[in-house]
């Protein structure tokens, strides 16, 4: 019942989920606007994902305090941008900078950031890692959108690679002059590790709090309770979940 609580509390036109869900309406893509007038196109594809974020508020469950008003976020992994619109909707006067490297998911992410040009949102084509230059990144090429681009090779037969620019969390703040990130999310199938690891520890205490998904790697540190501790190492109080998900704050 909280998932349709949180769709019926942050959209107008909620029932445009409930008509589809029952067959009475095909529309593709569903367009939702929430009470404070945020657009959110959703192609079906990528209904599970909005689900995920605004139904479920998948990112919001483990966090520690809540987000300040005129909040500054960085959304790694921002995909079609669905957590960006989260959080200018529910954290007001917020700001988000929102980096997304896949061409076909940067598309919708600025067609979002378009449709709410009255927000503060910035996006930018490129991948966050652990220092600047080039990445290369593995995807199903047959998808219309990837939830799932990642640094780790693929073993798919469709799969396909590209290279993308990049650039270092500490270049994030320094180029967009943020003194203070008051939550850092990231979904980066992969890249979590080397973005954190290699971040210097004053770049580090500037962040409130982080909401991420983690993945698997091969190497022995690319694992979540690797991620933990060196969190735990660097004064954040951490908290995570069997699937996946972790969330570090400082106190």
């Amino acid at each position: 019942m909280k998932r349709y609580y949180n769709l019926f509390k942050t959209f107008k036109n909620w029932r445009t989920y409930l008509a589809y869900k029952y067959g009475l309406a095909g529309t593709d893509p569903l367009v939702f606007e929430t009470r404070n007038g945020v657009v959110v196109e959703v192609p079906l594809r990528l209904l599970h994902t909005f689900k995920e974020i605004f139904m479920d508020e998948c990112y919001l469950a483990g966090l520690e305090h809540p987000i300040p008003s005129g909040a500054t976020v960085i959304d790694i992994g921002a995909n079609a941008g669905y957590f960006t619109l989260f959080a200018v909707s529910h954290f007001a006067d917020s700001r988000v900078f929102s980096f997304e490297p896949v061409p076909v998911n940067y598309a919708q992410l600025e067609r979002h950031r378009n449709l709410n040009s009255s927000r503060r949102i910035k996006c930018f084509p490129k991948a966050v890692a652990g220092q600047a230059g080039e990445i290369g990144l593995s995807f199903d090429s047959s998808d219309s959108f990837t939830t799932s681009a990642t640094i780790f090779k693929l073993a798919d037969q469709q799969t396909e690679s590209i290279k993308v620019p990049c650039l270092a969390l500490s270049q994030v703040f320094d180029e967009n002059n943020i003194n203070k990130c008051d939550l850092l999310k990231m979904d980066c199938e992969g890249a979590e590790y080397d973005i954190l690891y290699n971040c210097p520890l004053d770049y580090l205490q500037r962040i409130d709090q982080i909401a991420m998904e983690v993945h698997n790697g091969e190497k022995e540190n690319q694992n979540i309770e690797a991620l933990e501790a060196f969190l735990r190492e660097r004064g954040f109080s951490t908290r995570r979940r069997p699937v996946g998900m972790l969330w570090a704050w400082h106190k």
